[in-house]
């Protein structure tokens, strides 16, 4: 039987890989990071350590660094997706250590900010809205929006604490209030404020079904808690005298009492809801309980109307 040894030297040309050995570690050697880090450990590496670490020499020459590479996390090319190696020392020898590279902290950064806006029933286009794209040539109401929030934010950087008030904003129908809305939301989780977002007809839908699996309680705390609230569309909904008292008039109390900022979007001026709050589904007329939701209202928010085109028909 052939001896092992033998058998060795005939599958592989030992010039071979001696010559393709040299070449490896001619590459790894002519690494800029490579030549950086031994000298930054001249006093720890020598020849030796470097041909017993020539793996992970390769393994960090190879991959990709700062992203050189990868157009995003989900192409990354490196060996852990979204991690690039770094060099460091380990018991006398050179060792990788892989940390988030640019585009994963970009990314998880951009997951972060999404946690901090809890959005109930809303359309995605809304709240993927962003203040830069708030068309502000066409309409001159919607400078005065964009003012209205740059004061909001301003307040907010020179104070560390958030306004008291937030926005009522009214208009005809496809004037964009929500995209509006969605805007600020996006600027408030840049700054690290949670904002919930409700549209507020499906939200009421679902407090009535919510009585039957007793979560009533729990998901109207969930609402009137949140540091800054904002409400969709309020008005669009067919609304009962328990919705009115129960639901918003409970949110809306505690919010007025702890001075927290609310945000509307509605098709009626404070007038025109009043009207539609005073007359409940049975046809009752309650001017007083109407009154009083309002006056919530202009404590927590001050109105703003925007006008212009229908956009959904442009």
């Amino acid at each position: 039987m052939e001896r092992i040894g033998n058998t060795m030297k005939r599958v592989f040309n030992a010039s071979d890989l001696t010559s393709r050995y040299e070449q490896l570690r001619n590459e790894v050697m002519e690494s800029p990071g490579v030549q950086q880090f031994i000298t930054d450990h001249s006093n720890e590496i020598d020849k030796a350590v470097v041909n017993k670490s020539l793996g992970k020499l390769y393994e960090y020459t190879t991959a990709s660094h700062n992203c050189g590479k990868c157009p995003n996390v989900e192409e990354c090319v490196n060996v852990m997706k979204g991690f690039e190696p770094k060099l460091v020392m380990s018991q006398g020898y050179i060792d990788l250590d892989y940390v988030k590279c640019p585009n994963k902290l970009v990314d998880d950064e951009r997951r972060n900010i999404s946690n901090m806006i809890e959005s109930m029933y809303m359309p995605k286009d809304v709240m993927e809205a962003r203040l830069n794209n708030v068309d502000l040539e066409h309409d001159s109401s919607r400078y005065i929006v964009a003012e209205a929030a740059a004061q909001f934010f301003g307040e907010f950087s020179e104070t560390g604490k958030l306004p008291e008030r937030g926005f009522y904003i009214h208009g005809r129908f496809g004037t964009g209030k929500s995209f509006i809305l969605g805007a600020i939301a996006n600027e408030l989780a840049n700054l690290r404020i949670r904002t919930v977002v409700v549209y507020l007809p499906e939200f009421l839908r679902e407090m009535k079904q919510s009585i039957q699996d007793q979560t009533l309680n729990e998901k109207i705390d969930f609402v009137k808690k949140a540091n800054v609230l904002m409400l969709d569309d309020f008005g669009a909904e067919s609304m009962s005298a328990w919705a009115r008292d129960e639901v918003i008039g409970t949110i809306l109390q505690y919010r007025m009492a702890e001075k927290l900022p609310t945000f509307f979007t509605s098709n009626f001026n404070f007038g025109e809801l009043q009207h539609h709050l005073t007359y409940t589904q049975r046809g009752e007329k309650e001017e007083v309980k109407a009154a009083r939701i309002m006056e919530r209202i202009k404590t927590v928010s001050k109105p703003i109307q925007l006008k212009g085109k229908n956009r959904r028909e442009m």
